[in-house]
C-alpha cells in the first residue's frame, strides 16, 4: 500500500473518499493490510503539529511491519535498473513496493499513476480500482 492512500485516509476531511481509501477501509476491516517500514516513515512524515504525529503513530502499530529480506531489496534495485533503461525513473520506495508486490504476490493499492508505467516493465501487480 502506497503512502498516498494512507495520506488521504488520515488527512482528507471534506468530500467523498477515493475508491482507494474505500478499499483501504475494507482491507483494514478484513485485517489484510501490509505495511513496510519505508511506507510507515512516509505516513508519519510531514505532520505540522506534534499531536497529529502522535495520534497517527499510536494507530500505526495495528499494522505491523512486514519483514523485508535481501531478496526484496535486490529485486527493487533490479526493477529500478530495468525501468531506468526504459527511461522511467522512480523513487527507491516505489521500487521497493514493486519488489514486495512481485515477491509476495500482492497488489499495490495506490493513486500514483507512476506505477502504471512501472507495471509495463516489471512483474508487479496493482490493486484494481
Amino acid at each position: 500500500m502506497d503512502s498516498d492512500v494512507w495520506s488521504e485516509f488520515y488527512r482528507k476531511r471534506v468530500g467523498d473518499p477515493s475508491e482507494q481509501v474505500r478499499q483501504l477501509r475494507a482491507l483494514i476491516v478484513g485485517r489484510q493490510v501490509l505495511v513496510i517500514g519505508a511506507i510507515r516513515q512516509e505516513v508519519l512524515t510531514g505532520w505540522r503539529y506534534p499531536h497529529q504525529f502522535e495520534q497517527v503513530r499510536e494507530q500505526m502499530p495495528a499494522f505491523p511491519n512486514e519483514v523485508l529480506t535481501e531478496r526484496e531489496y535486490e529485486l527493487a534495485a533490479e526493477f529500478s535498473n530495468t525501468c531506468r533503461r526504459h527511461g522511467i525513473q522512480g523513487s527507491h520506495t516505489d521500487f521497493l513496493l514493486c519488489a514486495c508486490s512481485a515477491a509476495w504476490d500482492v497488489p499495490i493499492l495506490t493513486r500514483d499513476q507512476d506505477y502504471l508505467r512501472y507495471a509495463e516493465h516489471v512483474p508487479m501487480r496493482l490493486s484494481a480500482p
